[in-house]
């Protein structure tokens, strides 16, 4: 069956490495941060100008001036620090971040994403999206397989504007793990009990299947 939002955000967490500076974008990336695995130091960063976020607070540990990009409270762990948001975009625009992970409404077999306005919709704003996918050479893009609708969201062509051109190379989604290598999704992982045939079906980009795909460990 599809993944929850907490098993995407599990198996993103899989993808962090010891030593690594991660930035999440709002929505399911964000969970990522409770599923940090023990003993490893990975320091998440904020663009609104926190270097070190921890899991999301306990009730008594809540304070309001403590927030993410997304205005959600959070923790700092050892070692944290504050800044400026100019800052915090040098640090993103300078290459210095090594994973983000991003949510999205599109992405296409191109390696181009859609994620910051569905025209006629209320706007708020590309956030710092367009900073990250332009600073960052290792993304991942966190979904859902396909609209409420049943609509496939992993394209050969965007339809709706893009947040970024020819920047994404692996999308996970609540079906399955895929790169996209030469115009072409690449099928790795798949959800436990989801089917090859299913995630054919609902990929309206070309996919490559290679033989064995296996289930994912979340």
């Amino acid at each position: 069956m599809a993944l929850t939002r907490e098993q995407l955000a599990q198996r993103v967490a899989q993808e962090f490495q010891d030593g690594f500076y991660v930035n999440l974008g709002i929505g399911i990336p964000t969970l990522a941060a409770n599923f940090i695995p023990e003993g490893m130091d990975v320091m998440l960063q904020s663009e609104n100008g926190l270097l070190g976020m921890g899991q999301f607070p306990l009730e008594e540990e809540v304070d309001a001036d403590l927030i993410n990009a997304g205005k959600q409270t959070v923790t700092m762990v050892t070692g944290a620090s504050i800044f400026s948001s100019a800052e915090s975009f040098a640090m993103i625009r300078g290459g210095h971040v090594d994973l983000t992970v991003l949510g999205a409404f599109e992405v296409d077999c191109q390696g181009n994403i859609a994620s910051y306005m569905i025209p006629g919709k209320l706007i708020k704003g590309m956030g710092g999206a367009m900073d990250l996918v332009a600073g960052a050479d290792n993304i991942i893009v966190t979904m859902t397989h396909a609209s409420k609708s049943g609509k496939s969201k992993l394209l050969s062509n965007c339809t709706l504007p893009l947040t970024g051109k020819g920047c994404i190379k692996r999308v996970l989604t609540d079906l399955a793990l895929m790169d996209i290598e030469d115009g072409k999704f690449v099928l790795r992982e798949r959800a436990p009990g989801v089917s090859v045939e299913e995630i054919q079906q609902l990929t309206e980009g070309e996919l490559i299947v290679p033989a064995n795909v296996p289930e994912m460990s979340v």
